[in-house]
């Protein structure tokens, strides 16, 4: 029988990760909103890394992990790979900010749909995880939808493809590194606002900057810091709390918020590519019945 502190735990993670991923679904608009305030692709990352830092410090603080990050910070290995993860964050986030704000918010809907089928095949690949022939028909059903989305656009889905597998290679990475998730973002923020920072400096001194000649925007960008690492830390909270199969489902709600707002602004959508969706709508459901029940077959075990 669940105890009422134990549902209501449950009930507070829940709430979490619906935040969380409602919050990853939203961004768009507060970098498109940006890019109409004057600030470029580059200058939204950037400012991203800056205020990003001191937002996933504080988080730090929060959960009591300064003693983490010290020992992170002392381990060679440990800040190689977190180099390259900072590396490969960086790249996603800036493929990310450039697609939503250059009218290819449907790619970045994709990309995200197709991430969870990637990371079985990339499990089974380099993992050696057997696959069950739900997750196999997952797979297979997102293959789909992808070859019929280039056959819609003329051309492979760069785009996503490029979010999708540089999310891929980043939680390979990620998962190599024995820091929890405000810690390591804390670290990679470190080592990226060694570029970050002059640059941001440098724009600014050479008019290219909009940060100190617009309140509206300057506000905006130092947001993207919190809206940066609270998503991450409330991820890391409810994950731990929630059984695998309610976060496998939950995970959808992001690309389902971008891909309304695709939608809602007018992008091309024609019948084959809203045909390549449905492959990818039922792959994702496939993959969620199939989390939900290895996660029953796991909880009957126990």
């Amino acid at each position: 029988m669940t105890s009422p502190t134990t549902s209501g735990s449950s009930r507070q993670a829940l709430v979490a990760a619906v935040i969380t991923y409602t919050m990853w679904g939203l961004i768009p608009l507060a970098f498109q909103l940006a890019g109409r305030l004057g600030a470029g692709a580059w200058e939204i990352l950037v400012h991203r890394v800056v205020w990003g830092l001191p937002a996933a410090l504080v988080m730090v603080l929060m959960a009591k992990q300064g003693p983490e990050l010290k020992a992170a910070l002392r381990q060679p290995r440990t800040m190689a790979l977190l180099v390259l993860s900072a590396t490969l964050i960086s790249l996603n986030w800036i493929g990310f900010i450039w697609s939503v704000n250059n009218g290819h918010v449907l790619e970045t809907s994709l990309g995200y749909y197709i991430l969870p089928m990637l990371n079985m095949a990339a499990g089974a690949i380099l993992f050696r995880e057997r696959l069950g022939r739900l997750q196999y028909a997952a797979v297979a059903l997102a293959a789909v939808g992808v070859t019929l989305q280039t056959v819609a656009l003329g051309h492979l889905p760069l785009m996503s493809l490029f979010l999708a597998f540089s999310f891929l290679v980043y939680g390979i990475v990620r998962k190599r590194v024995a820091v929890d998730g405000q810690t390591g973002l804390a670290i990679e923020c470190l080592i990226l606002i060694v570029f970050a920072l002059p640059y941001a400096i440098w724009l600014e001194a050479s008019g290219e900057g909009h940060f100190l000649h617009s309140p509206a925007l300057a506000g905006l960008l130092l947001i993207c810091g919190p809206l940066t690492a609270l998503p991450l830390a409330l991820f890391a909270w409810a994950a731990r709390r929630l059984p695998l199969s309610m976060m496998g489902f939950l995970q959808f709600i992001a690309p389902c918020i971008t891909f309304v707002i695709g939608i809602a602004q007018g992008e091309a959508f024609s019948a084959l590519r809203g045909v390549s969706f449905i492959f990818i709508w039922t792959g994702a459901a496939v993959f969620a019945y199939g989390a939900w029940r290895a996660s029953r077959r796991a909880h009957s075990a126990a």
